[in-house]
């Protein structure tokens, strides 16, 4: 499969997301986050993430299991998202912020992202 050329659907934390592939046990993900903008903050309820940052440059806030913390995020940078863990990310400079996200199980629709608090006010 090659990557869409338009966002497939907006995530809840309001990224542009590019749907790439599933299998019963995970799901592949392009996500974008124009320049200047800030995520909505969201928790997941049941799955768990592993992002792999391709282009751009930011910041991301994962609070869970009585840690917090702010990480810079680009090029070769990847995390993980661990089922329960709050999240929130910013994109900096004249760039998208890019990644590639798989998540485990497949995402299951969505009520799976609940709006949480997050450090940074969300910006459109």
């Amino acid at each position: 499969m090659r990557l869409p050329a338009d966002p497939t659907v907006t995530a809840p934390d309001g990224s542009d997301v590019r749907v790439l592939l599933a299998t019963e046990r995970g799901s592949c993900a392009h996500f974008e986050l124009a320049p200047g903008r800030t995520s909505i903050a969201v928790v997941h309820r049941t799955v768990e993430e592993i992002w792999y940052f391709l282009a751009g440059r930011g910041e991301m806030w994962r609070a869970g299991d009585g840690e917090e913390e702010i990480v810079e995020v680009g090029p070769g940078v990847c995390i993980t998202i661990p089922v329960g863990t709050r999240f929130q990310f910013r994109a900096h400079g004249d760039e998208p912020l890019a990644a590639v996200a798989v998540t485990m199980p497949p995402w299951p629709g969505e009520d799976e992202a609940v709006v949480v608090e997050g450090p940074w006010q969300p910006a459109p």
